[in-house]
């Protein structure tokens, strides 16, 4: 469980974070400098330096979304020039990708993050400039709302879900992030438009989406199956798509269906979180289709408070989690949640990455709760105070990666073994290292007193 220190705050990690900045300018030139764009999509490193992995291209927009939220973060230039080249010239394919379920992650990372810092007024105002990004935003949030399978009852005449890229059968926990495509989409007035003209809601799609996953992806602790834990998540959940009958819980990266592969947790954490805070942008008379404002919000908090708490009191005390909570060598590692987690141990790897994406959700919620959630907030500020010092923040100049310890696919092996070890550590990957500056953008706002750092730019409630 997570050791809660209720004396931190959050001017306490400044340090760290200005020394993880100093770092990350250098991880960001060298790949830059190293990495052949012909390659595809960095993805994680092997002996320090980046790699691509085919499976689906759904890193590049934190690669360039990184170079932004540094220029966020310090306000140095070249890196938002860097960020803006390379989202003209390299992102487009992605705004039109019709086979994934990443929309969320590299158009949100990118255009999204360059359309927020013009109207925060961080970057020069240029209304034709800030058309283009909003025009990407809206077709991709519409793209991503047609990869739609309608599920009906018992959740609603109108249920379903974004499948993943497995097919129409498949719903995974990651999807939930990709909410932000759909939400931006809206915001700006945007709809989908199909067969007869049809009109289909964006904000539809995203409620829909989100009371599925909270509804199959989500466990209470209510005797769904014999392995249902309040705050379990699990990473997909397969339909029948003939009538759409839910089927069964299934993975692709974790131990099994019936464990939790924690960085699907972490998704969960921080989608809902930031969902929630969408909602403050949508007048009261858009969520009277949906039973109001106060139904959508309780649908959206039951999970992220269900899965928050699985996150604390399933966690080592320093709020970095092993890669499964049932994977099989955890046996042997004793009391591993009544200590630190070890980075370095020749049973279970760690992964660092689901922590940094926790720790922004453990945050948001903490801060949306107020009182109410400062067990959120003091564990978030305790798992980002461990990712920002030894052995999790690379000081090596020789490694490209940022955040060391993260995990992409265990049970594949695709994770680089060191020489002598028997399981992964030691290596980065694309998406830890975006999060891990994530989370040090949004504390640093509340360190400094800045805008509230939101996908979708300023709060207007």
């Amino acid at each position: 469980m997570i050791a809660l220190n209720d004396a931190l705050r959050p001017e306490h990690l400044l340090p760290k974070i200005e020394r993880m900045w100093e770092l990350s300018a250098a991880k960001i030139r060298a790949i830059e400098k190293a990495y052949p764009a012909r390659a595809g999509a960095p993805v994680f490193t092997i002996h320090g330096r980046y790699t691509a992995r085919g499976w689906t291209e759904w890193t590049q927009g934190f690669q360039y979304g990184s170079a932004i939220l540094q220029y966020d973060a310090t306000g140095e230039r070249d890196f938002l020039e860097l960020g803006r080249r390379k989202t003209v010239d390299v992102m487009a394919p992605h705004v039109t990708h019709v086979g994934v379920h990443d929309h969320g992650f590299n158009n949100v990372s990118t255009y999204g993050a360059l359309r927020r810092l013009m109207i925060e007024g961080r970057i020069e105002a240029n209304p034709r400039e800030l058309e283009f990004y909003e025009l990407a935003l809206k077709c991709s949030g519409a793209i991503q709302a047609r990869r739609w399978t309608d599920i009906g009852a018992p959740v609603g005449d109108d249920a379903g879900y974004i499948y993943s890229f497995n097919g129409a059968h498949s719903l995974f926990a990651d999807a939930i992030r990709s909410l932000r495509s759909l939400a931006l989409g809206h915001l700006l007035g945007h709809v989908l438009m199909n067969e007869q003209d049809r009109r289909i809601s964006l904000l539809e799609r995203l409620v829909r989406h989100a009371e599925t996953t909270a509804t199959y992806g989500v466990y209470y602790g209510e005797g769904r199956d014999a392995y249902d834990v309040r705050g379990r998540v699990a990473h997909e959940s397969i339909f029948n798509t003939t009538n759409g009958s839910y089927r069964c819980p299934s993975t692709q990266q974790g131990y099994s269906p019936f464990s939790t592969w924690t960085r699907g947790l972490a998704w969960v954490m921080l989608g809902y979180a930031e969902e929630l805070e969408f909602l403050g942008m949508v007048p009261d008379g858009e969520l009277g289709r949906f039973g109001g404002r106060s139904e959508v919000e309780e649908m959206m908090l039951r999970p992220a408070r269900a899965t928050c708490d699985f996150y604390v009191e399933n966690t080592p005390t320093d709020g970095i989690p092993y890669w499964d909570t049932g994977a099989p060598g955890l046996a042997k590692l004793g009391d591993y949640l009544g200590r630190p987690a070890d980075p370095f141990n020749d049973c279970e790897p760690v992964d660092s990455s689901a922590a940094a994406i926790a720790a922004q959700g453990l945050l948001r919620l903490g801060h949306l709760l107020g009182d109410e959630g400062r067990r959120y907030w003091q564990a978030g500020l305790t798992t980002l105070d461990t990712l920002l010092g030894e052995p999790y923040l690379s000081a090596d100049a020789a490694h490209q990666g940022l955040l060391l310890h993260s995990v992409y696919h265990r049970p594949n092996g695709w994770d680089h073994v060191p020489p002598g070890r028997k399981v992964p550590s030691g290596e980065s990957g694309m998406w830890g290292d975006y999060h891990l500056r994530e989370a040090a953008v949004y504390l640093g706002r509340i360190i400094h007193g800045g805008p509230y750092y939101a996908f979708f730019g300023p709060k207007l409630r």
